[in-house]
């Protein structure tokens, strides 16, 4: 297959949703993709869609009643048929129209919002699945080309400081606010694009999990243009 990331050792690529979520993750593999060049007019179905809020929630009641163009339609299509089959696997997917997330601007030496290199945790066996079908699409990045910030020693000072409790409360602490889930890239770190139009299932942080968790982030925007991306 000639794609972009089929010779990525972080990455697995497959060509069907069975393959996407009966593939295991293992070594330095945490991501897998169903890599696929999706037909239709995504950018249709942004155009006509409401944007209540930052982030708002599309249901599919929302898609049917969209009047599209047969290109539009094609698109609708696909973005339906992707909430089925994940909903009809267990999974909750959430598709959503992004202008943009919250940022976390309370500490000035550690971010830990979405656009800040971060992995997901769960307390139950499960992936992140996702998929980008307009607008700029996440970045994941191989786990020896970060440092967890928490490990940082100037970061780590301030976030004692920021304790002021017991030194034995101090790692639950971090746990608590989700400090230790976020990632810094190294020197010379090649972050890799997801891309749009794939459908990639994410290696999240779970006690049975036998790789290191992905790590990835949401992409700063593009002027004047949402996203349109299916999360679960």
């Amino acid at each position: 297959m000639n794609n972009t990331f089929s010779d990525n050792q972080q990455i697995g690529v497959v060509s069907s949703f069975s393959e996407l979520v009966n593939t295991h993750f293992q070594g330095a593999m945490n991501a897998i993709c169903w890599y696929r060049s999706l037909d239709g007019d995504f950018k249709e179905i942004v155009s006509q869609l409401q944007l209540k809020e930052n982030v708002t929630e599309v249901s599919i009641d929302d898609l049917l009643a969209l009047q599209l163009s047969e290109k539009g339609d094609q698109a609708r299509q696909t973005i339906v048929r992707d909430l089925q089959v994940l909903t009809d696997l267990g999974a909750l997917p959430s598709l959503n129209l992004l202008k943009c997330y919250e940022r976390d601007e309370e500490l000035d030496f550690i971010s830990t919002d979405v656009y800040s290199y971060h992995v997901d945790r769960s307390p139950v066996g499960t992936n992140t699945f996702l998929c980008t079908y307009h607008g700029a699409a996440s970045d994941i990045i191989p786990n020896d080309q970060v440092e967890q910030k928490i490990l940082i020693p100037e970061i780590r000072e301030k976030l004692k400081e920021l304790h002021d409790g017991p030194e034995e409360e101090f790692e639950d602490f971090l746990k608590e606010y989700f400090f230790d889930l976020h990632y810094q890239p190294k020197p010379n770190a090649e972050p890799v694009n997801l891309g749009q139009g794939h459908l990639w299932r994410l290696a999240v942080d779970h006690p049975t999990q036998k790789v290191l968790p992905c790590v990835h982030k949401a992409p700063v925007e593009n002027d004047g243009e949402y996203r349109l991306l299916l999360i679960c």
